[in-house]
């Protein structure tokens, strides 16, 4: 008690966090809380209990539901990790405390820890592993930090025994001045006099380019610098001016300090009319304009109807999903660079090019300052490093000269990156950057997991790209029939769609290795190091596996990059992915006699069946996607047009027969010639792309024609009679072709 009054006196004296660790039984660890919070004097309505007991007279959340403190801030969390350890929960628990506030962990005690195995394991052992082959690496990492890491205090709550005091003694901090307010801003001195710190004051000035039709703004920080707090006066300044402004994030959540800050800034200067939820707004009007919320897919669609969208969290949305809101007027995008929510240089990297093309004026900001903590703070930097939020690849002059040829295979067991911290941080952050995915679970993930393995390829002793690879299949007899009669088996998710969609209840016998990640350097890319990891995987695997195998989103260049290292398409998704907002493909690679028989029974199968699914669940799929989807299935699609049907196609081009009495046999012929082209093929790629959106989904005439450009239906009627007439020269039966010649 006396330990948690004086922790919490020297985080209020300087505005800094502190971390108290009490390591022991459930039950001692969490009465110990309730007493460190009393003689912390820490109030119960400013405390937010994480775990699965409801054990104190405060806020209590489930650890699956710690999201919920994203974007919000407490005096202290008590994160209670007796039943799970999730590196998630831990990274949004540090996050929400604010300056001179405490997080409090309660845990086994700490010798024994890594050593425990509990909840979150259960998720990392992925059948037919069982929980008792999940490594406790990330939680040995933890320890040893929270053992050494300054502002950290350890106490043995059984015993009473403190291991480490964690004060800093830190020097005294001058108090904080007041932001100098712009000179004729645009937006009313009110706004900027509700900043707190010069960063803040600048990045609200930054959005007043906004304003202006064509403009757009990023801004990036770390946690904890206000940048939401910035984006909520901006908006509330720019809807008082009479815009209508759009917040999108990948959570209401995530955005709901920008509402509250936007919804405050109206209040003080009179403008808001009404909000349709003072606790949770999701809308706030003014006189003339709005500040609303929508999710990124509503957001998207409506981008180019308002005036300005904000997109908050940036970074933890797709490359994909963030083009769409370049069609709106003006757009800013706020990010975290180390983050929960993702990771603002991938953002950066990813999305840059896109942006630059873009005809939008663009202004950046990086906001530096904290502003809920002080600078220095000890908590911060130890969640960065225990959670590796700010690992990042090696620097680019440092990989610039690698090739194929010199770079070096390396198997990065989960040993080798616990001993080599630098090995670590690269693969990470190297993963980091490439998805918009990768959070704090992975890191435990590639550390413990039984099925999870680490790839590399090093130049120089540098990662220059890296894949992160799970072992599917190999599943007994009583797990397939249960996935079978549409029961979840975790972690196997190509065997899973195999078995449950496509029906084939033997698809979990074969072992194969799926690709969950696989990145390259951003200063090598292009370069076939990609590829070049795959083969060496490919050739280290080659005698030990039945498949490697691939789920993405699918777009045509990524179709096309596992095309060219020999994976094959067995199936589309008939679902758009939620995250990504595309269709996702599933490719395989046979390894062995078993792996290609699997491959090429789905892939026959996909043949069979992509036809009738084009032009019913999959009618949007982008053409592009279509063509290298086909293009990557292997075998030759039957052509068996009875003397009826090569008389209809032949008739097409001259106009002597009507495409819609029978669109089957174009579709039949268009298949084939996607799938499998002949030789020395002058179908051109527009008009494979016609082909697709006629012939195989179905759309109306004047649909197509309108996404096309023709100027009118009969125009693209008679290019698509063109397409026709090419694949009936390339494919047609001798009696078609003076069919067609004879209609000429």
């Amino acid at each position: 008690m006396k330990l948690a009054r004086r922790l919490r006196a020297e985080a209020m004296r300087v505005g800094e966090r502190r971390v108290l660790v009490l390591a022991g039984a459930p039950s001692t660890t969490r009465q110990s809380a309730r007493d460190a919070l009393d003689a912390a004097s820490i109030p119960a309505d400013e405390t937010t209990l994480v775990g699965p007991v409801d054990c104190l007279d405060c806020e209590h959340l489930e650890a699956v539901h710690a999201g919920d403190l994203l974007g919000r801030t407490r005096t202290a969390v008590v994160l209670d990790c007796h039943d799970a350890c999730r590196p998630n929960a831990l990274g949004t628990a540090v996050g929400a405390v604010d300056g001179g506030g405490l997080l409090v962990l309660l845990t086994p005690p700490l010798d024994d820890w890594p050593t425990k195995r509990d909840g979150f394991d259960e998720r990392l052992a992925v059948p037919p592993a069982t929980v008792a082959d999940v490594a406790g690496n990330f939680r040995t990492r933890l320890v040893e930090l929270l053992r050494t890491h300054p502002g950290i205090a350890v106490v043995d709550a059984d015993s009473g025994a403190v291991e480490r005091a964690g004060l800093t003694d830190p020097a005294p901090r001058l108090p904080r001045g007041r932001p100098t307010v712009p000179d004729e801003p645009t937006f009313p001195r009110a706004v900027y006099e509700t900043c707190l710190t010069d960063d803040q004051v600048a990045t609200v000035q930054s959005f007043e380019s906004l304003s202006t039709p064509g403009h757009a703004l990023v801004v990036e920080a770390d946690r904890g610098r206000g940048k939401s707090s910035a984006a909520g006066l901006a908006a509330g300044a720019l809807a008082g001016a009479g815009a209508d402004v759009l917040v999108t994030a990948p959570q209401y959540r995530s955005a709901r300090e920008v509402f509250a800050r936007a919804s405050s800034a109206l209040s003080t200067l009179g403008w808001l009319q009404t909000q349709d939820d003072p606790e949770n707004p999701q809308r706030l009007q003014t006189a003339d304009g709005q500040v609303r919320y929508a999710d990124p897919t509503g957001a998207a669609e409506r981008a180019a109807d308002v005036d300005v969208v904000i997109v908050d969290e940036a970074a933890a949305l797709p490359v994909r999903v963030l083009e769409r809101f370049l069609d709106a007027p003006s757009v800013a995008f706020t990010t975290t660079v180390h983050g929960y929510e993702g990771a603002g240089r991938g953002f950066s990297v990813r999305f840059r090019d896109r942006l630059a093309e873009s005809d939008h004026e663009i202004t950046e900001r990086t906001m530096t300052t904290p502003i809920r903590y002080g600078p220095g703070d000890p908590v911060e930097s130890w969640a960065f490093r225990a959670l590796m939020l700010d690992a990042r690849p090696a620097v680019d002059p440092l990989v610039v000269e690698a090739t194929p040829e010199t770079a070096a295979y390396e198997r990065c067991s989960p040993e080798r990156l616990l001993a080599d911290e630098h090995l670590l941080r690269e693969v990470f952050g190297l993963l980091v950057l490439a998805h918009y995915r990768t959070e704090p679970d992975d890191l435990a993930r590639l550390l413990d997991a039984p099925n999870v393995s680490v790839r590399a390829l090093t130049y120089d002793g540098h990662v220059v790209s890296v894949a992160l690879l799970a072992r599917e299949g190999d599943l007994p007899a009583d797990l397939r029939a249960e996935m079978y009669g549409g029961g979840r088996v975790r972690g196997n998710m190509i065997p899973d769609v195999l078995t449950t969609q496509l029906r084939d209840e033997d698809a979990g016998v074969p072992v194969g290795q799926r690709v969950l990640r696989i990145a390259t350097h951003p200063a090598v890319q292009s370069c076939g190091l990609g590829s070049a990891l795959l083969a060496e995987i490919a050739a280290e695997y080659d005698d030990r596996l039945d498949w490697l195998g691939v789920g993405y989103g699918a777009t045509p260049e990524l179709v096309d990059f596992w095309a060219d290292n020999e994976f094959r398409t067995v199936h589309l998704s008939t679902t758009r992915n939620d995250r990504s907002g595309e269709y996702s493909a599933i490719m395989l690679r046979p390894c062995s006699a078993t792996g290609r028989d699997l491959a090429d029974r789905h892939a026959a199968w996909f043949r069979d069946r992509i036809g009738s699914v084009l032009s019913d669940p999959l009618d949007d799929l982008a053409p592009d996607v279509a063509r290298a989807a086909l293009a990557a299935t292997e075998g030759t699609p039957d052509l068996d047009l009875s003397p009826f049907e090569w008389r209809l196609v032949a008739g097409i081009p001259g106009g002597a027969s009507v495409f819609d009495t029978d669109p089957e046999p174009v579709r039949t012929l268009a298949l084939r010639h996607l799938v499998d082209p002949a030789d020395g093929a002058t179908v051109t790629p527009e008009q494979e792309r016609l082909l697709v959106r006629k012939a195989l989904q179905g759309q109306p005439w004047d649909a197509v024609a309108d996404e096309f450009g023709f100027v009118s239906t009969a125009e693209c009627m008679r290019a698509l009679g063109r397409a026709v007439e090419r694949l009936v020269r390339l494919y047609g039966v001798r009696e078609a072709r003076e069919e067609l010649d004879r209609h000429s």
